[in-house]
């Protein structure tokens, strides 16, 4: 009996090296999954339940994800010619793409690895964010990792699969055709359009676990679903209320004490704060540490080792503000917060975005008092736009071009020089603007504490290159600079205020786990401030105008936050966030607003940064949080944050009656 060869067999034998990218590509998957469950640790408990969710969704998201990864190949089956298809030639051109995208798809496994060991999560608008600053970004992969040799244990590993799989990828083709091809690179084709408009990066987040949801997601479609969603605008992607509502939900929430509306527009924000005066024209030194959390200090309980011992001496010689919590998870949440005071706007930071210029800003209260406002920074400020927008919004720019050739640098890396030669770079500056005869506001940008946490030797005992090490080196910094500032004539006329840009982590077992964005705040200034301890509850954006009540400042304002000392107890609140999660942190709840217009509600608990979904929702929490987002990204989108000609305007201090009332 002569055997039977079905019409389709030839397009089989053709497409059949897609059947061996599927497996490879599903293996590689499961293989990701186990080594990130591992890094987990305890993040995700023992439960077979989590884990069945995270691979079978996972599955689902490679599956899909394979439509994109496996085009090159698609087209290279199709394309080519059944003549060069089945020659030497063609074989060689299938095992040589076949190992280009083998070696692909293992090297962003292997970097899945250290970006998961970085921040907890699977690829997302970070690694989209850095992509574009490839100088940084790779500088600090060959500064941290050996990467000559994981790139070669990388083309081993892929040389071995290809071997040991190549009989799946034979050039057989009993006979197929150009058009008899096409159908199904036409299939192809439909499915791909089909999975954009299907499937989107959070419907895989419906576990109780943010590690497992970020498990189950797949590293490849991660990193695109963020890219589409850069430039999120709020109105169209959150959920909304009447701006007549909303913004009038937001001037009610704004007022304070201190504050008198200036218009009966409802939808100006513009205040008078009246301070009791006279304005005391203090230097103001404002430090962000790079990634100083709360939980590396002694006097928060850390328990890894004495690493802090200035830093925490110098909370009982500060106002020092232990209940602050920041922004975001990158720097430029924690600079638009210092410069802005406002919430932060979904997707991309403010300060990287478009018309961006002229915003009403902490440095232009100053300016207008003829203060020196200098941004400085140890590393090229081009990186993040930061150089851009601190020079359009009121300060001078200053980074590491600033530093003299021949000058002595202890220690560099690809973010910048060392923290002590950032601020003996800051020092020449206060000394120059201080002999020009002017008061100075600076803020300086450190960055020892990041990856690959390098410093001078003989500064510490804690090894270089660690964690550890970096925040034993920042502290040790700090105190040089203080000491080193102590010499100098304008130390007692001078208030240095200590913050962090975030914190070190952003991982939790929660979307937004709220012990990851608790920060330190110190305000020192033994001359003209007493220290003492502060425990109110407090956002990132409330430093600019506390720091301005503690100075007696007058002035116009549009900033979001609030002196916290003018502000009755019971209405703090915090604006922690993602780049797509917008937080509301009020009274011990935690509402989040999500794109598809989605908000949830939970009960976080501080110390670990678990939370427990709320049974009864609470409509004025959620319409306030929506009131805030809203109004702060629909005034950027209308140019209406930006500074006005009347905002120079003097504003009359209170008068001596009202001083006693108005006392920090």
């Amino acid at each position: 009996m002569s055997s039977t060869v079905t019409p389709d067999h030839p397009l089989r034998q053709r497409f059949r090296p897609l059947w061996w990218l599927g497996a490879a590509y599903l293996l590689i998957g499961v293989a990701t999954r186990i080594v990130l469950l591992a890094m987990t640790g305890a993040g995700v408990p023992l439960n077979p339940l989590y884990w069945l969710y995270a691979f079978g969704i996972g599955a689902c998201y490679d599956l899909v994800t394979l439509l994109y990864v496996a085009w090159p190949l698609v087209l290279f089956l199709w394309l080519v010619p059944r003549r060069a298809y089945v020659s030497r030639a063609g074989q060689w051109a299938l095992y040589l793409l076949a190992l280009l995208l083998l070696y692909g798809l293992l090297f962003v496994a292997a970097s899945e690895f250290v970006f998961w060991g970085e921040f907890g999560v699977r690829f997302n608008f970070i690694a989209v964010d850095y992509l574009v600053y490839t100088t940084e970004v790779i500088g600090n992969i060959r500064e941290s990792y050996p990467i000559g040799w994981w790139l070669g244990l990388i083309g081993v590993l892929a040389l071995a699969i290809l071997w040991l799989s190549r009989r799946w990828l034979r050039t057989v083709d009993a006979g197929s055709r150009f058009l008899g091809r096409g159908k199904l690179v036409l299939a192809w084709l439909v499915l791909t359009v089909v999975s954009v408009f299907a499937v989107n990066g959070s419907m895989k987040d419906h576990s109780d676990d943010a590690y497992v949801n970020e498990l189950a997601g797949n590293g490849i479609y991660q990193f695109f679903a963020a890219f589409r969603s850069s430039h999120l605008d709020y109105s169209r992607f959150y959920r909304t209320l009447p701006d007549e509502a909303a913004f009038e939900r937001v001037r009610k929430g704004l007022k304070t004490p201190d504050a008198t509306y200036l218009s009966d527009d409802p939808h100006d924000l513009t205040r008078a704060i009246r301070n009791p005066g006279p304005e005391k024209h203090l230097n103001v030194v404002l430090i962000s540490v790079e990634s100083l959390s709360a939980d590396f200090l002694k006097t928060f309980g850390a328990s890894h080792g004495d690493i802090t011992p200035h830093l925490d001496a110098l909370a009982d010689n500060s106002l020092f503000f232990d209940n602050v919590y920041a922004n975001g998870t990158r720097t430029v949440r924690g600079l638009e917060a210092l410069s802005l005071s406002i919430p932060p706007t979904p997707g991309d930071s403010v300060i990287k975005m478009h018309h961006n210029e002229n915003l009403f800003s902490l440095a232009d209260i100053f300016n207008d008092r003829g203060y020196v406002s200098e941004f400085v920074y140890g590393g090229y400020g081009y990186f993040d736009n930061m150089n851009y927008f601190f020079g359009h919004n009121g300060y001078i720019p200053v980074d590491r071009k600033a530093i003299p050739k021949g000058a002595t640098i202890h220690s560099e890396n690809v973010w910048g020089v060392a923290d002590e030669d950032l601020y003996t770079l800051a020092l020449g500056q206060m000394d120059k603007i201080h002999g020009q005869g002017k008061p100075f506001f600076l803020h300086i940008m450190t960055t020892s504490n990041h990856r690959p946490f390098t410093f001078p030797a003989g500064r510490v005992t804690v090894p270089n290159g660690t964690r550890e090490g970096a925040i034993a080196y920042t502290d040790w910094s700090i105190a040089d600079f203080l000491d080193r500032a102590r010499a100098k004539p304008y130390f007692d006329d001078t208030v240095f205020v200590i913050t962090a840009d975030h914190d070190a982590s952003s991982a939790g077992r929660t979307s937004l786990p709220v012990n990851r964005y608790h920060i330190p705040l110190w305000i020192y200034s033994p001359r003209h401030i007493a220290p003492r301890r502060v425990s109110r509850f407090m956002s990132q954006i409330d430093i600019p105008p506390t720091l301005l009540g503690l100075l007696d400042f007058s002035y116009r304002s549009r900033f979001f936050g609030y002196d916290i000392f003018q502000l009755p107890p019971g209405r703090e609140r915090a604006f922690p966030a993602t780049y797509e999660k917008l937080g509301y942190l009020r009274g011990g709840l935690l509402t989040i607003l999500e794109p598809q217009r989605k908000v949830e509600q939970f009960r976080p608990d501080f110390a670990t940064g678990g939370a427990l979904p709320t049974h009864a929702r609470d409509t004025a929490d959620i319409d306030d949080a929506i009131a805030y987002y809203q109004v702060a990204a629909e005034l950027f989108k209308q140019g209406k944050l930006v500074r006005r000609p009347a905002d120079s305007t003097p504003v009359q201090p209170l008068p001596a009656a009202a001083s006693s009332t108005a006392s920090h």
